[in-house]
């Protein structure tokens, strides 16, 4: 499927959360082919971006959407088995799984078996949203058959070959590219006032006793310093979902609290809050990645111990592992220049080339004189039998890719009866998970 200069680049991005939707549609942006509107204009032609949201739990908030800030030409809420049917009526040029890993090993079976026979289909393309420091292989392997797996540094692309060619299959998709939603200026001085900014994050910690440890540091370090506006950076209102459910919002936490004046809960885009921030303060968040790019102080607490359950385990070696206690007496973490260069964050300048490879890529295949392949996952019935038929099931596939007997919607369009029951049954679903369940587990914990 060429891309011809009578009609720019046509890009479906399927994702199921507000910060793989952002990973997903920045990716769409940067990788897309370069096409002159014109022979010898100079000006490029912009991609058609299609956005399609996977419904379930964590499907985002028009909120949400807004401040991710990126603009779909158009946007809609599909079960898996509805984007398949998309994809057999709409000719994509190129098509972005922004899933978890199940959600597009499932896709992924599902694509092979509409796509059969097929002499021409979209270039798939795949990755994570951030920071890899859990389930390595489990989720490398649930997004192998995709043209592209994209690793947002060095270091994630020399980790991915090796799994995938420790298990005997092809890493030739692997494809080094950086986050894409790094930029904006670097810092150049502290701002009046002062700023500190904590990076929340809806799971890490999870208890209650470690989050009021965090906000009641943050509190003191701003009652420490009156002089400094310390700010807490939320992702997500309660009752939104973001990636990771948030059982203990930090809002309600905050509640029970007399913070000083000096002290703010904020929402909204982060390099919009970057452009503010002298001290950039979190556990793990993806945020720190953000701030380094910009050579904001970074900060990664220790106070909860370095541990892979909290996922600072990934910053040994960065320069940037402080507590609270250091924090308070006026420490500024200095950032290792060789491990920041290994985490894609390209502090040095070299962000603007950081994904001309997979670029070019994708304008081999398009552009090539032979068909793509036909996607070849490594999971098949008969490498994971006891694997991969429930990783489908979930999505209403068969072990063939195909629909399930008695899913929901897998012929026709749903009406506008099942469409309000969906929405009424997707709203009970959301209040059982963020209010009913974690009040049963607590009360399971008594």
């Amino acid at each position: 499927m060429p891309v011809s200069t009578a009609n720019p680049p046509r890009i479906a991005v399927l994702a199921d959360s507000d910060t793989r939707w952002k990973w997903g549609a920045l990716t769409a942006t940067r990788i897309a082919p370069s096409m002159e509107a014109g022979a010898g204009s100079g000006a490029q032609v912009a991609p058609v971006l299609d956005g399609f949201l996977l419904r379930g739990r964590a499907t985002p908030t028009p909120r949400q959407l807004a401040e991710v800030g990126v603009h779909a030409d158009s946007l809609s809420e599909v079960t898996a088995l509805e984007f398949l049917r998309a994809m057999t009526r709409t000719p994509y040029d190129v098509l972005v799984l922004a899933l978890v890993g199940g959600g597009v090993q499932a896709i992924l079976h599902g694509l092979k078996r509409i796509w059969e026979g097929r002499t021409e289909r979209p270039v798939v393309v795949t990755g994570y949203v951030g920071v890899v420091y859990e389930k390595l292989a489990d989720g490398l392997l649930l997004r192998h058959g995709a043209d592209l797996v994209l690793a947002n540094s060095r270091q994630d692309a020399e980790r991915f070959r090796a799994v995938y060619e420790g298990v005997g299959a092809d890493a030739s998709s692997v494809t080094e590219v950086a986050l894409p939603f790094l930029g904006g200026s670097p810092y150049t001085g502290e701002h009046d006032p002062y700023t500190v900014v904590f990076a929340a994050q809806p799971s890490v910690p999870e208890n209650r006793r470690d989050r009021t440890y965090l906000l009641d540091r943050l509190v003191r370090h701003a009652r420490l310093h009156p002089e400094r506006e310390v700010l807490l950076k939320l992702r997500s209102k309660p009752g939104e979902h973001t990636t990771h459910i948030e059982e203990l919002p930090y809002q309600k936490l905050a509640q029970k609290l007399d913070p000083p004046p000096n002290f703010r809960l904020v929402y909204g885009n982060m390099g919009e809050v970057l452009d503010r921030t002298d001290l950039m303060v979190t556990v793990s968040s993806t945020a720190a990645l953000e701030s380094l790019h910009r050579r904001v102080p970074t900060a990664v607490l220790t106070d909860l111990g370095v541990r892979e359950a909290l996922g600072n385990h990934h910053f040994v070696g960065s320069g940037c592992l402080a507590s609270w206690d250091q924090l308070d007496a006026g420490h500024r973490p200095a950032p290792d220049e060789e491990w920041v260069a290994r985490q894609g964050v390209a502090a040095d300048g070299s962000y603007a080339t950081a994904f001309d490879a997979a670029r070019e890529r994708i304008g081999k295949a398009l552009g090539g004189p032979g068909r793509l392949p036909p996607l070849a996952p490594y999971y098949t019935p008969a490498t994971a039998p006891g694997y991969l038929p429930g990783i489908l099931a979930r999505h209403h596939l068969g072990p063939d890719g195909s629909p399930l007997p008695g899913a929901p919607a897998a012929d026709r369009e749903p009406g506008p009866v099942r469409q309000i029951a969906r929405r009424a049954a997707r709203g009970a679903y959301r209040h059982g998970v963020q209010r009913v369940a974690p009040v049963i587990r607590r009360m399971g914990e008594l």
